[in-house]
């Protein structure tokens, strides 16, 4: 009998994350090459020791290294490099859609990274707008897959669009910076696609350093006297639910919540519960939408500035503190872990993020247990770049758990509220890692203080 002839399946996820991180590391190695390719062919030639003509044989490794620089058969078109002759062939060749062989090898891995999205989100290509759209990026139709996208806006909402492109997102926005002709978004879908952290914005290409310009407040604290049904409504169970429950209570308007515990063993310690982004500009809030993206690239900000002044009127030095935020407060949980200014006060003992763009980040403290928490149709985690289902592992001593659950509307799935539906419902597993974690802050409630920030 003739041997079987096995059926044609769907890849898995693992071996497509396997081609990715080999076509990331592919196209590092060959911009290297293309780079150093183009310093020496860009170089000022030195003066001759010894009058006379110059040897032959160094103009035509020039030549040859032009040559290699800007054929197709070669690295493409691929002058890079710090040369300023360098950056304008480079610019012509992006305004001109010539192709470099370092970045059509970038470009493949994310169309691979796509691939596995949809694999282990069937929902993309359910969809009968979404699978258009990931058709024309395995197609290379930059234009039509803009151009299908904005109808899914049209039709089906913003809402509804992000949430369903959630899982791939980053590198869709990844894939679409390097196939434009915007040069300026280049470098931050490169940073995606090789697994590096985001130093601009994949639409316009917005420096980070720009945003902390714009985002420059002192930040100030003041007490904030509760009403009593607030007071009597938060949650002091010290579960991870009870505290994405109390988040979302104090709202995004500038509220910081700060429980103080006699733990188990007697021990007094700290909650700082901090919430994210309210409105999109708000003078006098640093949780509004320049303090959220400038908090991605940052370590400090008006919001961490504003949280330290807070604690030290009220927390002694040395104490042991977990930091738990949502959103945008979650990267500034990760940030104020991050600083050794910030460690040199308190012991961080633990960050819970949930909700966050936090996976570039590391916590100054090796000690610090960070726990990721993301609902892979909420869009926010992805922003810095690694999804939910990237092929690029979390950082070392980070623990992420991942999940979908079933309302595909942006931005519901990513409320604080939802997420302690989630940890309730759909993920106990999570649930009672964190409580487990967090199990020494757990005891009598002896102190309840909040606090509203001001950017200036």
């Amino acid at each position: 009998m003739p041997p079987a002839v096995p059926s044609v399946t769907e890849p898995d996820v693992a071996s497509l994350h396997a081609v990715c991180a080999e076509l990331a590391e592919a196209a590092d190695a060959v911009r290297e090459a293309a780079r150093y390719a183009s310093r020496v062919a860009l170089a000022p030639r030195p003066a001759p020791a010894t009058a006379g003509p110059r040897p032959r044989r160094r103009r035509g490794n020039r030549r040859e290294l032009v040559s290699a620089l800007t054929d197709p058969r070669g690295f493409g078109w691929a002058p890079h490099g710090r040369h300023p002759l360098a950056g304008a062939l480079w610019l012509a060749g992006v305004l001109t859609s010539r192709e470099s062989l370092a970045v059509s090898l970038a470009v493949e891995g994310l169309k691979a990274r796509i691939r596995a999205a949809s694999v282990r989100h069937p929902e993309l290509l359910e969809n009968p707008t979404t699978s258009r759209v990931l058709r024309a990026i395995d197609e290379d139709r930059q234009a039509e897959a803009v151009r299908v996208f904005k109808t899914l806006l049209t039709e089906k909402g913003a809402e509804y669009a992000l949430a369903l492109l959630a899982p791939s997102f980053a590198d869709i926005m990844a894939w679409n910076a390097l196939t434009d002709e915007n040069p300026f978004n280049d470098n931050a879908g490169w940073q995606i696609a090789t697994g590096r952290p985001l130093t601009s914005d994949c639409f316009l290409g917005i420096s980070a350093a720009l945003w902390s310009v714009l985002d420059r407040g002192a930040g100030r604290a003041e007490p904030h006297t509760a009403s009593a049904e607030l007071l009597a409504d938060l949650d002091t169970s010290g579960t991870i639910v009870g505290y994405v429950r109390n988040i979302g209570r104090i709202g995004t308007g500038g509220l910081l919540l700060v429980q103080q515990v006699a733990g188990p063993d007697g021990v007094g310690r700290h909650v700082v519960q901090l919430a994210g982004m309210g409105k999109a500009f708000n003078a006098e809030s640093p949780q509004d939408l320049v303090g959220a993206i400038d908090a991605v690239g940052s370590r400090e900000t008006p919001y961490t500035r504003a949280v330290v002044k807070a604690l030290r009127r009220l927390v002694p030095s040395g104490t042991e503190v977990a930091l738990v935020g949502h959103s945008q407060g979650g990267i500034t949980a990760m940030n104020l872990a991050s600083s050794r200014d910030f460690n040199a006060l308190y012991t961080v003992t633990h960050v819970i993020a949930i909700g966050s763009p936090v996976d570039h980040k590391r916590a100054a403290d090796p000690r610090t247990r960070v726990v990721s928490l993301v609902n892979e149709h909420d869009i926010v985690p992805s922003l810095e770049g690694r999804s939910a289902v990237s092929p690029y592992a979390p950082p070392s001593g980070f623990t992420e758990f991942t999940w979908a659950d079933d309302t595909h509307a942006f931005p519901l799935c990513h409320a604080a509220e939802r997420y302690a539906h989630n940890l309730e419902h759909d993920v106990p597993h999570a649930r009672a890692h964190v409580d487990s974690e967090l199990a020494p802050f757990r005891g009598r409630v002896t102190g309840t203080h909040l606090f509203t920030l001001h950017d200036r």
